[in-house]
């Protein structure tokens, strides 16, 4: 199995990118890298994280069809203008998505998959799996549930205005920014849980870490308590369809790196 794993690893690095981006997103390549330079690791599909409007057909019930149209698709913070521009392209049912980081990697023992779960689930992404193929490949999917997913328009009509626009795009924005505190605790954890002489440490980019709001100035302090009321306000009045847990999506849905394109039967082990 030892020797097997080597050639799978070897096989999987060196394979074209066969997703619609064709590479690992900028945020998260720190993250695949310090894993690839594992021994006991290697990554096989991955996305940091996207906000996303598709256009489906009229008549389909499921967005996620391959034929569907991208009328947007950001995998940094957006503008309602964005947003906007993309549904005025719409013909069929717009629909406003984030898709929070996911992460497939296969273990080289079981313990090394335990490891990596545990790291994942104390990091945030508590919806994280392991799993074990009829072929003996074992697999840690590291994902959460913090998504969002909400009409926009119907056989090309909008069913929302510009207000609401903005309000969609505020609630994206700061899934985003809760999405990248979350890679930047995987990747701080994972650092502390490797051991570090099976890896060689990568070159870390300079990344922009969401940071907490400062404290604001003392003149400011009523303005602001003011606004926050009626932002509290206007979100009571406002509702946002949240996205149904559906475990098995994500392991069929397009990846932006390296998409899983082998279907294997596999035996959930940790949920």
């Amino acid at each position: 199995m030892e020797k097997r794993f080597s050639q799978w690893k070897q096989q999987c690095l060196n394979k074209l990118d066969l997703s619609k981006k064709g590479s690992v997103d900028q945020p998260i390549g720190h993250v695949v890298s310090l894993l690839n330079a594992c021994e006991q690791y290697f990554t096989t599909s991955s996305c940091s994280g996207r906000i996303i409007l598709i256009d489906g057909a009229p008549d389909s019930t499921d967005v996620q069809k391959q034929d569907c149209v991208w009328l947007f698709v950001s995998h940094h913070k957006c503008q309602p203008d964005d947003l906007m521009s993309g549904l005025s392209g719409a013909s069929g049912d717009a629909v406003l998505k984030f898709e929070p980081f996911i992460l497939h990697v296969q273990c080289r023992r079981l313990d090394h998959a335990q490891l990596l779960h545990s790291v994942a689930v104390n990091s945030g992404f508590r919806n994280s799996g392991l799993s074990v193929s009829k072929t003996g490949k074992i697999i840690t999917a590291v994902r959460s549930t913090h998504g969002l997913e909400v009409p926009l328009s119907q056989s090309g009509k909008p069913l929302v205005g510009q207000e609401y626009i903005c309000f969609l795009t505020q609630v994206a924005n700061q899934k985003m920014e809760e999405n990248l505190r979350r890679i930047h605790r995987f990747y701080q954890n994972l650092l502390s849980a490797l051991p570090t002489d099976t890896l060689q440490k990568p070159q870390i980019p300079d990344l922009p870490i969401p940071q907490e709001d400062p404290p604001s100035p003392p003149h400011r302090l009523e303005t602001e308590k003011g606004r926050e009321g009626e932002k509290e306000e206007e979100k009571k009045k406002t509702s946002v369809y949240m996205p149904r847990r559906r475990r098995e999506q994500h392991y069929q849905s397009d990846c932006c790196d390296g998409s899983m394109t082998e279907q294997e039967d596999c035996v959930d082990l940790l949920t």
